[in-house]
């Protein structure tokens, strides 16, 4: 008997305020408690996943290798055609997850590309989420709240819920793959949404000779035994002129600019193995998420390499990844969303982090303020040189403030990205003295205003809380620019710190997914549709025919899904 996950629709509203989607904000990645408790779990569960491997279990307890059968209908019938969604890096804020949700699950969908042409596209029988499926990490409730919620929400009154596939990414795998089983691999009818993978793997036979295929690459970026033997069985009930879409949780052909050396090789190996010698090169399209943005690489025989993670999750940018090389078996560069230029232009708002993440600028205010009041000197009436010399004396002469120093200058420098190379220690030890160097400045700024200006006495309870309160300030403003500043020059100058300059400004728009549609005559077209900025404000639906929540009309800012670039045809 299945089981259900209620979530609920609307929630009950306030006379004396206007009612809010129930949502959650996006993730706050410089938040310093998040950054911790994230970190841990992600620790815990790489630790526990190279000792004892989830899916070794479960092979276990599904042993059975058959496909789920959509290549024929409820009658048994075959189907000629078939519509169906993929969507990846999804179950972050609100406003993102819904939008997309809402566009997904909309019965048809009419979209333009730049040229002015429009396609009508109708909603999927199938959803495939492509990995990642909640932030920042994965347990039923962020599951329900994040994920489910906002789904739940936008299909009410639209149409009846797809049968959902789901493939697990590196967030999913932080509670070793538990709450993603308990949700997806177990036979439940999620508020609608049935499910039927019985491993984080799956298989879907399509109509007209064509498969899906999802690959579960664990957090250690590597295929286990049991999974390729599910593949190697399954690869024996494909005919000869049988095609493939493989869905990863990761793009391995860009992963020489996003792994270490050892999972990138893990990764590559895993891959080509599973390509070259289990499915036998039938793999016609590979779809991957885990980089939040849309770009596809193409070669000469119209094999598609896409990397589609715009469900919901932070923008990534793309004048980071070497959009122009031509990858191996000759895969070049056609098209990325945004493009590199603008994802160029948006990496300047890394300049304004205290405003977009104010609980680092209190971390940054509380480190300043420990160091400059551990300076036990009057810097009020001496010049900048003079000032200089005094700190070098009480540094000297105090171990205690040199370890903090020490500790401060270390830590940047384990911060700065491994793609510095042999100048990681150079950047991050610049960053970490541009911060003493500001902490100085602050000192000698506030000794000034406190003895020259206000004419304070030195170490009096006035002028140490008045001095506490500007050294506070003072690191809430700097510290976040001093970062911002950092990772604009690290991305925009150097190709370095990717994820960190991105997932600091938790940017909303630019989202996208892919709509694939199987047609009467073997063709699969692929739509890929975007957003170019999502809705802020919502108000509820009115009727039972409309979503839980739609879009105000009165915000103006806010683009319809449209598409990428022109229909791919294989």
């Amino acid at each position: 008997m299945a089981s259900h996950a209620h979530v609920s629709s609307v929630p009950a509203s306030s006379p004396a305020a206007p009612p809010r989607p129930p949502g959650r904000k996006m993730v706050s990645w410089l938040d310093p408690l998040l950054l911790a408790k994230t970190g841990l779990r992600a620790s815990i569960s790489a630790t526990i996943g190279k000792q004892a491997d989830r899916r070794l279990l479960d092979a276990l307890a599904a042993p059975e290798v058959k496909p789920y059968d959509f290549s024929v209908d409820a009658t048994g019938n075959p189907r000629e055609e078939l519509w169906f969604d993929y969507v990846s890096d999804l179950g972050d804020g609100w406003d993102s997850t819904y939008a997309v949700a809402q566009a997904v699950s909309h019965p048809t969908l009419a979209v333009r590309d730049d040229s002015g042409a429009t396609y009508e596209t109708r909603g999927g029988e199938l959803l495939v989420f492509g990995g990642d499926e909640v932030y920042p990490a994965a347990s039923v409730a962020e599951y329900v709240e994040r994920t489910l919620q906002p789904w739940v929400c936008a299909i009410r009154g639209q149409r009846r819920p797809p049968h959902l596939f789901a493939v697990p990414g590196n967030h999913d795998w932080y509670d070793g793959l538990v709450s993603f089983m308990r949700l997806f691999c177990q036979g439940r009818t999620l508020d609608g949404f049935k499910t039927h993978q019985r491993r984080s793997y799956f298989s879907v036979k399509l109509p007209q000779g064509w498969w899906l295929l999802g690959v579960d690459m664990q957090l250690e970026s590597d295929i286990d035994r049991p999974q390729v033997s599910y593949f190697e069985e399954l690869a024996k009930q494909m005919r000869e002129g049988d095609r493939i879409i493989l869905c990863l949780a990761e793009p391995a052909w860009l992963a020489a600019q996003t792994h270490s050396q050892e999972s990138r090789f893990r990764l590559e190996n895993n891959l080509r193995y599973l390509e070259e010698h289990v499915l036998g090169k039938k793999v016609s399209v590979f779809l991957a998420g885990d980089i939040h943005h849309y770009q596809r690489h193409a070669n000469a025989e119209g094999r598609q390499k896409i990397v589609a993670g715009g469900g919901g999750a932070f923008l990534h940018p793309t004048h980071a990844y070497r959009t122009e090389a031509t990858l191996r078996e000759g895969f070049t560069p056609r098209k990325s969303f945004p493009s590199p230029q603008e994802s160029r232009r948006l990496c300047w708002r890394n300049l304004g982090l205290a405003a977009t993440s104010p609980r680092f600028g209190l971390l940054t205010g509380l480190l300043y303020l420990l160091l400059a009041w551990a300076l036990p000197v009057n810097l009020g009436d001496a010049n900048v040189p003079q000032s200089l010399g005094l700190v070098g004396l009480t540094l000297l002469s105090s171990p205690g403030l040199v370890l903090i120093t020490v500790l401060a200058l270390l830590g940047l420098i384990g911060f700065a990205d491994k793609s510095f190379g042999r100048w990681r220690w150079a950047a991050g030890g610049l960053h970490g003295l541009a911060h003493l160097a500001a902490v100085f400045l602050l000192a000698v700024g506030v000794a000034h205003l406190m003895g020259s200006v206000l004419h304070l006495p030195f170490r009096s309870p006035g002028r140490d809380l008045l001095s506490a309160g500007l050294f506070f300030v003072g690191g809430f403003l700097a510290g976040p620019t001093l970062m911002g500043l950092y990772l604009l020059l690290s991305l925009n100058v150097f190709g370095a710190h990717a994820n960190e300059a991105f997932s600091s400004l938790a940017i909303p728009d630019w989202k996208n997914f892919i709509r694939l549609h199987i047609g009467k005559n073997g063709e699969l077209s692929i739509f890929p549709v975007g957003i170019r900025r999502v809705p802020r404000a919502w108000k509820p639906g009115e009727t039972a025919r409309e979503p839980a929540w739609i879009a105000d009309p009165q915000e103006r800012r806010a683009t319809p899904p449209a598409l990428i670039e022109p229909p791919i045809v294989l």
